[in-house]
């Protein structure tokens, strides 16, 4: 959060960064820190948001290919937000907010009916398949909606690549409370989601009611995605690489893994931000391009371990 808030297209000094703290911005320097104290902010909240959201849907599904990015999470808060611009005249974040919820929790259950069709219902690489396929599909259906109107199209391009750089104290703060739920309810379900990864029956044998406890857990999940993804765009793989690397520290116990995905998600978003800064001098990388590069190589990887099958 330090580097976010004094490296960037122009260095600040200890100076600017007081007098921005104190209110005071008549200096291009403190003006520049100024607008980076929210963005910081921001990029913090969302890779917390979808760190946290990665591992409870790896966590729901017993897949290790589960992302909001992946499973079309994502993209379909995205197309929810775009259809309700050009349709319904929403302008507002906290409407953005609604929409995004609604988009990402019908996508959610819509990637995992599909992937549980045939045999063996809903085994990772169906689930991958079938959110791979469709976040094409809700792509497709955003440009759609947004070729023909010229009045959205420059802003819901640079949006849909999803970035930190419009970060605001009023947008942070009408999403606020969308996270704040979110994250309370993945912590609660920490518990139900190690019961769930000993398998459905097991974990009925030990008192937990399965249905109620994934769908609590999804709902989680499906809250932060949006809220995130309303004011950030869809940033994919942060909730992929975060949970994989964070096991390495805590282990399985949900308990344990989901504040460090908190951590890990928030650390990676804000340096993937302040790297996009420093590489394009003068001008800027978005997030989602980075995170992508990153990411990439990373879901390869993991697609072609043996442990792919389940968690």
């Amino acid at each position: 959060m330090l580097a976010s808030v004094t490296v960037g297209a122009r260095d600040v000094e200890w100076a600017d960064i007081l007098a921005a703290l104190g209110g005071s911005a008549d200096g291009f320097s403190e003006a520049a820190v100024a607008k980076r104290i929210p963005r910081t902010l921001l990029a913090v909240l969302a890779g917390a948001a979808l760190g946290v959201a990665g591992a409870v849907m790896q966590g729901v599904t017993r897949n290790p290919l589960a992302d909001p990015g992946i499973l079309g999470v994502n993209m379909g808060a995205s197309l929810a937000v775009v259809v309700g611009m050009a349709f319904f005249g929403l302008t507002a974040a906290n409407s953005f907010v609604w929409a995004a919820i609604l988009g990402a929790g019908i996508t959610a259950l819509f990637v995992y009916a599909v992937g549980s069709l045939g045999r063996g219902g809903a085994t990772p690489l169906k689930l991958a398949l079938a959110g791979t396929a469709i976040s094409a599909a809700l792509a497709s259906f955003i440009s759609a909606v947004v070729l023909p109107r010229n009045d959205l199209a420059g802003g819901v391009r640079s949006w849909q690549i999803g970035g930190v750089g419009g970060g605001s104290f009023d947008a942070i703060g009408q999403v606020l409370p969308f996270l704040a739920v979110g994250f309370l309810v993945c912590l609660v379900t920490a518990r139900s989601l190690n019961s769930l990864a000993l398998g459905d029956e097991l974990a009925a044998g030990l008192g937990e009611r399965v249905a109620l406890a994934r769908g609590t857990a999804a709902l989680g999940a499906v809250l932060l995605c949006g809220a995130s993804t309303a004011v950030t765009g869809p940033i994919a793989f942060v909730g992929l690489m975060v949970p994989h690397a964070c096991r390495l520290l805590t282990g399985v116990d949900h308990r344990w893994l989901l504040p460090f995905s908190a951590v890990a998600g928030a650390a990676l978003v804000t340096a993937a931000d302040v790297l996009g800064r420093v590489i394009a001098r003068p001008a800027e990388i978005d997030v989602g391009i980075i995170t992508a590069l990153i990411g990439a190589p990373f879901f390869i990887w993991i697609v072609r371990r043996q442990e792919v099958r389940a968690l």
